[in-house]
């Protein structure tokens, strides 16, 4: 048995929950917030049987895919410069990140 952690943009949970209920998949969805934009997140944790493990990670791969998206950086580095001149840079948002683990055991109370 393995846990996934898998670590998507809001705009992609609903439709990666919807995939996961047709496919008979069990997750557990936490609201997150991290990364650079300090952005929402959702966090699914899923418990899974070795031999679905590959199922599972397509299923994250077909549904969160990356875009790009412009951002007004909240940082400015040169001192010198007016602070509401900052422009619009582009960056790449959405994918996810997903972290396999193996489980010792599973208690179901």
């Amino acid at each position: 048995m393995k846990l996934l952690l898998a670590i998507v943009q809001d705009k992609d949970s609903n439709r990666l929950s919807t995939e996961f209920n047709q496919g008979n998949v069990r997750a557990t969805k936490l609201s997150t917030t991290g990364g650079f934009l300090r952005a929402g997140n959702t966090t699914f944790i899923i418990g899974i049987e070795d031999e679905r493990v590959e199922e599972v990670l397509n299923i994250i791969k077909e549904t969160c895919q990356t875009r790009e998206q412009y951002v007004t950086s909240p940082v400015t580095f040169d001192m010198s410069m007016d602070a509401h001149s900052s422009y619009p840079i582009e960056i790449q948002v959405g994918g996810a990140t997903v972290f396999e683990l193996p489980v010792d055991g599973f208690h179901q109370f």
